[in-house]
């Protein structure tokens, strides 16, 4: 498990790549009252310990034929071979997203897909490496995704309150 982010000076290190990711060192130094050097580390120090988990530039998926998306919640034929359905899809790129959900279904897929008769060939192809039962509902638009995570941010040197 990622530690938590508990030092001010890494939540405002942290808040400031949310917002832009392509910050600079420099920026980052100007932001934090740190020296480039002293802000590298603690961008380092974020990777490693997986706090800052990558870098990702945000393309529109129509821009690259993928105009479709959809949820697929599956729930294994066998219960007992649930443990190993991450894995066995994991090598299909266009899942984009497999959460283990609470309910009826055992994991929700968000996917994209070219076309509907994309979309029902993936499906088929789920259920094939997957052994599961599957019900999709397809998006018909999309409002907001990929939303930011708010970062508490006390001025550095500031007590967090915890």
């Amino acid at each position: 498990m990622t530690r938590p982010l508990d030092d001010a000076t890494d939540r405002l290190i942290a808040a400031a790549l949310i917002a832009d990711g392509r910050s600079t060192l420099r920026s980052l130094a100007q932001a934090t009252g740190l020296s480039v050097s002293a802000v590298q580390a603690r961008v380092r120090r974020l990777e490693s310990d997986g706090v800052i988990r990558g870098y990702t530039a945000l393309i529109e998926p129509d821009a690259i034929g993928l105009p479709m998306a959809a949820l697929v919640a599956i729930t294994p034929l066998d219960p007992a071979h649930e443990y190993d359905i991450p894995e066995r899809l994991r090598a299909m790129t266009e899942i984009e997203a497999c959460h283990s959900v609470a309910g009826e279904d055992s994991f929700v897929l968000f996917v994209r897909v070219a076309s509907p008769s994309a979309l029902e060939a993936l499906i088929r192809e789920i259920r094939k490496r997957a052994h599961v039962s599957t019900r999709t509902t397809v998006v018909l638009q999309t409002f907001f995704e990929g939303r930011p995570h708010p970062v508490a941010v006390d001025q550095p040197g500031e007590a967090t309150g915890n």
